[in-house]
């Protein structure tokens, strides 16, 4: 089934994605809702504290990631099967309306846990066709030489939001308490709709099995799932690209959350010097989302991204034998801009090969993985650190990452990779 709305031309644009303005359009919401959801957590958190003990508001907080693991895959089916565009218009205006009838229900009433707790499941449930549908929009919106500028735009919004969402969750939450922030992060969602909603998107030619007499019934979820699997495994660059992005994913997600605090909290640091880190590595990594933005291709990408993961690795297991807060910040901007640039190639990687009529199921698998998969990383992590230290557990991450640039080197059909000119 193809998306409605005015049809784009199949052949290259001549005008670049940073320049397009039916892409500026698409990242204009796509920012919006971003800063909603970071908006969201941070009210989540501060609410579920207020309303339960620690435990509890743990908990709430992790609700949304069963659902989001256990139906990724089939989000994925569903976003390649009713059109990208379709399905993230109708995520966001659940998600705003989920986040504002909470937000009316705190000004209310002081209804306590439940509505927290079913809050957070509806977003992990409508997260799992929002993720894949996200991955598999910008393919309908630009031409594909575009793609990997679009995903270095991306990783900038995702940036901006991260920097900008908790400032302005913590406003409302001192201005107007935890409703006032859920209601911001609705607002905020609800920007995104009106601008989808005036995207202007291309067709795509219909999946070999969507092709048979109209007569004939369509065949089921469950073998679109199948086919979208299989599609992956076979793919000669996706596959070892899947296992790639795996292996840096928990290479890195470890270190940088739980490891990270554990070891400013062994070295004295304080929650001021683990700030700075973070932010050294957030920098990093937003100056690689740029690159890629600008540039719009990076020549070599399969040996690039490769020997970004081995190198971040390296750096990775330097974070923990750091002398002090300035030479830590130094390896996280390292890091960061080298996990950074990895990442935006792998992703664009995946935009620019993939079939787009795939493309939500392909965006599933590598979301699954780094959201489904990765998390469980961190508490591995932490009681590791607490039997060895943080040293070992940093080497052993390290290793682990390094083993997905090793991967992207030693597999011919990914190391010899290229984005589209």
């Amino acid at each position: 089934m193809t998306e409605t709305g005015t049809p784009l031309a199949p052949a290259r644009t001549a005008r670049p994605a940073h320049r397009d303005v039916n892409v500026l359009r698409w990242l204009a919401a796509y920012t919006s809702s971003m800063v909603g959801d970071n908006v969201y957590y941070l009210a989540l958190s501060w609410a579920a504290v207020q309303y339960g003990t620690p435990t509890q508001a743990g908990l709430v907080m992790a609700v949304s990631a069963v659902p989001r693991a256990l139906l990724m895959l089939g989000g994925g089916v569903v976003a390649d099967r009713f059109g990208p565009r379709r399905v993230v218009i109708a995520a966001d205006s659940v998600r705003c309306a989920a986040g504002l009838a909470v937000a009316a229900l705190l000004h209310l009433t002081s209804p306590g846990l439940w509505p927290l707790a079913l809050l957070a499941l509806v977003f992990g449930t409508v997260d799992a066709v929002f993720l894949p549908a996200v991955g598999a929009l910008p393919a309908r919106l630009t031409s594909h030489d575009q793609l990997a500028r679009v995903q270095g735009m991306r990783g900038l919004a995702i940036r901006f939001a991260s920097v900008a969402g908790a400032p302005l969750g913590g406003l409302a939450v001192a201005l107007g308490g935890a409703a006032a922030a859920f209601a911001l992060a609705g607002a905020l969602i609800a920007v995104s709709v009106p601008l989808l909603v005036a995207l202007r998107v291309r067709e795509i030619p219909a999946l070999p099995e969507a092709s048979a007499p109209e007569t004939a019934a369509r065949p089921g979820a469950a073998r679109d799932l199948r086919d979208g699997i299989g599609y992956v495994r076979r793919h000669r660059v996706l596959a070892p690209l899947m296992l790639a992005i795996a292996l840096g994913d928990l290479g890195f997600v470890g270190p940088l959350n739980v490891g990270l605090t554990l070891l400013a909290d062994e070295r004295g640091w304080g929650a001021a010097g683990m700030g700075w880190v973070l932010a050294g590595f957030g920098s990093g990594a937003g100056a690689a989302s740029l690159l890629l933005a600008v540039r719009g291709r990076v020549p070599a990408v399969g040996k690039v991204a490769g020997g970004s993961l081995v190198a971040g690795a390296i750096a990775v297991a330097g974070i923990a034998h750091a002398p002090g807060v300035p030479a830590a910040v130094g390896i996280a901007l390292l890091v960061g801009l080298l996990a950074g640039l990895s990442g935006a190639l792998c992703g664009a990687l995946v935009q620019t090969v993939s079939d787009p009529a795939y493309l939500g199921r392909v965006t599933a698998v590598t979301s699954l993985v780094s959201l489904g998969l990765t998390p469980l990383s961190m508490p591995v992590s932490a009681a590791a650190i607490g039997a060895w230290g943080t040293g070992p557990v940093f080497a052993v991450s390290a290793g682990v990452c390094g083993l997905g640039g090793v991967v992207a080197l030693v597999v011919p059909s990914l190391r010899r990779a290229e984005l589209p000119r």
